[in-house]
């Protein structure tokens, strides 16, 4: 069996670069950061609320492609290139994670991989005997 598992997801846009949507290694999932980029590769909006909102789904589509929840995640890092959009991004992400907490890292950035990107977020799941 291999131990490695490399993957792209359907309905999320090519990588930018030389990476893969997610890798699993026996029951963790590890996904790449999440962009607030439809399809089409563009990102959303300006407004960060609209962004993390895409971010999100994105990540959910990620975690469907597992059989896996937002109450698997067991880590989120998040990065922000204005570290005070915290407070406007936090019920956003209540209102995927519910009563789940994961644990998380908060990074305050100058510039991410794409113009116009105010938020990307990636995470580590547990799987509990999922298959992606």
């Amino acid at each position: 069996m291999k131990r490695k598992q490399e993957f792209m997801l359907p309905g999320l846009p090519t990588p930018i670069s030389h990476y893969c949507d997610a890798v699993q290694w026996g029951d963790l999932l590890f996904i790449s950061g999440m962009a607030p980029i439809d399809a089409q590769g563009r990102v959303v909006s300006d407004d960060v609320v609209a962004q993390t909102r895409q971010v999100f789904e994105n990540l959910k589509a990620a975690l469907d492609a597992a059989s896996a929840s937002f109450a698997d995640v067991l880590k989120v890092t998040v990065y922000l290139t204005d570290v005070n959009d915290r407070v406007k991004i936090n019920p956003v992400r209540k209102e995927y994670f519910g009563e789940a907490r994961p644990a998380s890292t908060l990074i305050g950035i100058n510039q991410l991989a794409i113009p116009g990107m105010r938020v990307e977020i990636e995470a580590v799941v547990g799987l509990h005997n999922h298959k992606v």
